[in-house]
């Protein structure tokens, strides 16, 4: 049997549907990967991968090798690592979530994370469409909203408040609503789906407000959202951490303040489940802690 290097390059290549770019990640030429694969497929005797101009797809020998080597594979580097002994966490970290939550929630967090384990390399994925987490080889992935697939392996690590923002800008002209109700007669910035329904809810004691918006500038990026109503685009709804530079300065203000609207859930997802890497869930514990610790009152 091969080294667990060329086992490790054929399930990226598999998962990528692409030579060159499995290639890339590994170090190697094109050729050289396309070389080690034809090595393997000669030694075990089969075709794994279909080869034309346009993709490259697991046969279905391919395809059950893949679903059978991807769980030793992860299990032979947490072996690895037990083995050592020292709790550092080595190898590549890969992890997904909305461009925003990246920006303004995660990346602020890693220092310290990195610093305990220097030998631990850490690759994001920011996307705000839904992607094939295995393809990509995703260790974790955050979401943000309602479980979309509720029979995945998931953690909710936090919860984040939902705010509702327009700039000063917008409301010398437009007035501030004074009730919910009132945000069908303003102009109306939406955002990905998760940060902004079209459907906003409030409540106020024993008061239940649901109010339909139909958006007039709408982005399907949170950061676009924010910039909209920075730029006096309209009001909108979105986490309060993903504007809190904006209402620090002012360029954003709070409104209907005494309503109350639901929080926004965060979630971890684990594409692997029970095959999940030791560094995805330590690093889970660890911003849950951050978040925890963030949300306490002064």
């Amino acid at each position: 049997m091969k080294d667990i290097f060329t086992l490790r390059l054929y399930t990226r290549v598999a998962r990528l549907g692409s030579f060159s770019a499995a290639a890339r990640e590994c170090g190697l030429s094109q050729s050289q990967a396309s070389r080690i694969i034809a090595d393997l497929e000669a030694e075990l005797g089969t075709r794994l991968l279909s080869r034309s101009t346009r993709a490259v797809v697991p046969t279905q020998a391919g395809a059950d090798f893949l679903v059978r080597m991807e769980p030793i594979l992860a299990a032979l580097e947490e072996a690895e690592n037990s083995i050592r002994g020292d709790g550092e966490l080595r190898g590549l970290l890969r992890m997904s979530m909305p461009t925003s939550f990246g920006v303004r929630t995660i990346i602020p967090r890693l220092a310290a994370f990195a610093n305990e384990h220097p030998d631990l390399r850490i690759h994001l994925q920011l996307e705000d469409r839904r992607q094939d987490l295995i393809r990509d080889a995703v260790d974790v992935a955050f979401r943000l909203g309602r479980l979309v697939d509720s029979s995945a392996t998931v953690k909710r690590i936090a919860s984040i408040a939902r705010v509702v923002i327009a700039a000063p800008s917008y409301l010398e002209h437009a007035g501030a609503p004074a009730t919910p109700t009132d945000l069908t007669r303003h102009r109306i910035v939406g955002g990905s789906a998760a940060a902004v329904p079209t459907a906003w809810a409030f409540e106020r004691g024993q008061e239940r407000v649901t109010v339909d918006l139909e958006p007039h500038f709408s982005s399907n990026d949170n950061e676009g959202a924010v910039a909209g109503a920075v730029a006096g685009l309209g009001i909108t709804s979105t986490s309060q951490w993903a504007c809190q530079r904006e209402l620090a300065s002012g360029s954003l203000v709070r409104l209907l303040t005494d309503w109350k609207t639901a929080d926004i859930p965060v979630y971890a997802y684990f594409p692997m489940g029970p095959a999940t890497r030791t560094a995805a869930r330590v690093l889970v514990d660890f911003l849950s802690a951050q978040f925890r610790r963030d949300e306490k009152p002064d």
